[in-house]
């Protein structure tokens, strides 16, 4: 599942995505709430946690404008805001959860579960392309009638190529929002997670579903063979 988080004092962004990250979710973060909005209306997000005094517009403007578009991602406010007036002027703008700082990344997580769980009315946790299935919420994912059992990296990974399904992600993208950092260092780290990827998923069926671009880099379509 993929979350963002629009929070612009780095340390409280850097303890927020590493909490995130070590549960499995994929996180983009922005800093000021102009970016904020434009992550949020460019992708699909499963949740976003909010900060209200941000550079540029300020969360609860941003949330507003969200709602106006009919967006209804989950958001958690979190935020230094406490009073009553605050929580009601954000509730009454669409928020629908709100953490006052200082916080415990505990309760942040469960937070975030319980939310996730819940979803908006409309949102339909599961992906499919061809005969491959999965399911952002249980996690699980299967192919045909075969359960496939993933890690955690390559369960993000493989969410992140069906989210994008028919277009083709470099490496360098992949680093960035599978992983969330550069791993310069590693320079297999991508090719080795497609190939176990790979084994799990293609294996002994007749489409392969994984597909390598020589140097532009690698698509999840349908109908390939080999």
């Amino acid at each position: 599942m993929r979350l963002l988080v629009v929070e612009d004092e780095a340390k409280v962004a850097r303890v927020v995505t590493q909490g995130l990250v070590a549960e499995g979710f994929a996180v983009d973060v922005a800093t000021d709430g102009r970016i904020g909005l434009e992550l949020a209306t460019k992708y699909q997000y499963d949740l976003i946690v909010l900060d209200l005094m941000l550079p540029e517009i300020d969360g609860t403007e941003l949330l507003r404008s969200l709602r106006k578009l009919h967006n209804h991602v989950p958001v958690l406010i979190l935020t230094a805001r406490s009073t009553l007036h605050d929580k009601v002027d954000n509730f009454d703008a669409g928020a629908d959860d709100y953490l006052t700082k200082p916080f415990a990344i505990t309760e942040l997580l469960l937070r975030v579960k319980a939310l996730l769980r819940r979803g908006p009315a409309n949102h339909d946790s599961r992906i499919r392309i061809h005969d491959l299935e999965l399911d952002r919420l249980s996690q699980k994912v299967k192919r045909g009638d075969l359960r496939i059992d993933l890690t955690s990296k390559e369960f993000v990974l493989l969410e992140y190529l069906m989210t994008n399904a028919g277009t083709v992600i470099s490496r360098n993208m992949l680093l960035e929002k599978v992983w969330g950092q550069s791993f310069e260092c590693i320079t297999n780290i991508v090719p080795v997670h497609i190939r176990h990827l790979r084994s799990k998923i293609d294996e002994g069926f007749d489409f392969k579903l994984i597909r390598t671009v020589r140097g532009a880099g690698y698509v999840v379509t349908d109908g390939l063979t080999k």
